[in-house]
């Protein structure tokens, strides 16, 4: 198995807290404070498995609150933290879940989807691994299947081995060099492909058999087992399903889900979203769906304190698991939460809101940046779109503007002012093939002032 973090002259490598919130500075505009502590919590991930073994266990996680209102980055921000970790990150919503009892899913069902993460991840590193040997095998399988070989008896082989292994053998290589060239990717071979019977009876839901440690695929395949059909299909079909099929001789499954449950345990991340949603109505809500919100406060408690979690691949503790919760709070306030919650998120990070000046750096600097986007768009119709530095700074005044007026809903104001203002160019880019569109501050007042002025509009429509 690969191990958890790189190792280089028995030092830490990987991302530095610094590097961390320089990728992050590319997608994300300010919030200083909220980059660097997660920053910092996901080295202190890797600083661990460093410790003399005896201190490591005493080393818990800081979890982390991440307080601010609606479209700041605090859900970017664990957007883009998933793409920089090789830890096993899972974000869910806590909106979702319900309190043990009630109809839907409990939180329980979070550890399970980040052992489920863990193990893939396992098993992808695992994959690359015996990339290459398993291409080989397949070359071999598909090169069988176009050159079958001929059974003969002992006799009549020891007497024709010598003159007929040649012949095969050069007619095998030159098959083998079209098949690397590519050039017999649309003919047909017959493939031996394993078909499972899964019976359409359902007694518990999936979650429901997860929750009981049981995995209810793995144990009708075993009692039914999966029976074997040829197909005949093309070349470049086979390809992954003959891929698949050397995986499971070459992979040890067993090793692979060990490791990732010791993965999600030692380097797991869950990202919380909306934890506001089940603190609103506050701790004097005795009756209606502030029952189940409190209750989902409780069953969180041994989530971030840490208990075992039985899932379908065995036992998981999440005694060592990262949590990062974040939350608008505009309708209620952190100290809504149960008290024994408030303590098992002991970082607290305010993000601020965002100003016209972000709101410019938004629209132009971040990599995916929305007017890049937009002239990514537009040039799959062969259509130039400009937009000029004044047309910027007038789409980031309104869009301020807007979010004082109305509903402060931060950046994604950007996207609805911009969707609306290239609204026509997008309907007529099929006509304006070859031909630069110039934005300026001009044809933004043109298209949006009367929408602004107009209190009612703007309230509807941006």
């Amino acid at each position: 198995m690969s191990q958890i973090v790189e190792v280089s002259n028995a030092h830490l490598d990987g991302l530095t807290p610094r590097q961390i919130v320089s990728e992050l500075d590319k997608y994300i505009v300010g919030q200083a404070a909220a980059k660097k502590s997660v920053a910092i919590a996901l080295r202190n991930r890797m600083r661990r498995q460093f410790v003399d073994e005896e201190i490591r266990a005493e080393i818990k996680p800081k979890n982390i609150l991440m307080i601010g209102p609606t479209g700041v980055g605090k859900t970017e921000i664990s957007r883009r933290l998933a793409r920089l970790t090789t830890c096993p990150f899972v974000k869910v919503e806590a909106t979702k879940f319900t309190e043990v009892g009630y109809v839907g899913r409990d939180v329980e069902s979070m550890v399970r989807d980040l052992v489920d993460m863990a193990i893939d991840m396992v098993r992808e590193e695992e994959i690359m691994r015996v990339e290459e040997e398993a291409e080989r095998l397949v070359t071999e399988e598909i090169l069988d299947a176009l050159l079958p070989t001929t059974h003969t008896s002992e006799s009549d082989s020891a007497s024709t081995s010598d003159a007929g292994e040649t012949p095969v053998r050069t007619t095998r290589e030159k098959l083998q060099d079209k098949l690397e060239d590519g050039e017999l990717e649309e003919r047909y071979i017959e493939v031996l492909v394993e078909e499972s019977v899964n019976p359409q009876v359902e007694v518990f839901s999936q979650d429901g058999m997860d929750q009981m440690g049981i995995d209810m695929g793995s144990m009708l395949s075993e009692l039914l087992p999966s029976s074997k059909k040829k197909r005949r299909m093309r070349i470049r079909e086979a390809r992954a399903i003959l891929f698949e099929q050397v995986l499971d001789s070459l992979i040890n499954m067993d090793e692979v889900r060990q490791a990732g449950l010791q993965l999600a345990e030692e380097m797991g991340i869950i990202f919380l979203d909306e934890l506001d949603k089940i603190a609103a109505g506050g701790r004097e809500e005795t009756g209606g769906p502030g029952v189940s919100r409190q209750g989902v406060q409780r069953d969180l408690l041994p989530m971030l304190e840490g208990t075992s979690v039985r899932t379908r691949y065995g036992t998981v503790s999440t005694e060592n698991v990262l949590f990062i919760a974040a939350g608008a709070f505009n309708m209620s306030k952190p100290s809504d939460l149960i008290p024994e919650l408030q303590g098992r998120l002991p970082i607290r990070v305010e993000l601020d809101s965002l100003a016209a000046a972000d709101f410019r750096r938004i629209l132009c600097e971040p990599k995916d940046a929305l007017v890049t986007q937009y002239r990514a768009l537009m040039a799959t119709e062969d259509v130039d779109l400009v937009v000029a530095e004044d047309a910027v700074a007038a789409i980031a005044d309104i869009a301020y503007e807007l979010n004082q007026t109305t509903e402060n809903i931060g950046a994604r104001r950007l996207t609805t002012v911009m969707e609306r203002l290239v609204e026509d160019i997008s309907y007529d880019a099929d006509q304006l093939r070859g031909q630069t569109v110039v934005i300026d501050k001009a044809y933004v007042d043109a298209h949006l002032q009367d929408i602004v002025k107009d209190p009612d509009l703007s309230r509807y429509i941006l």
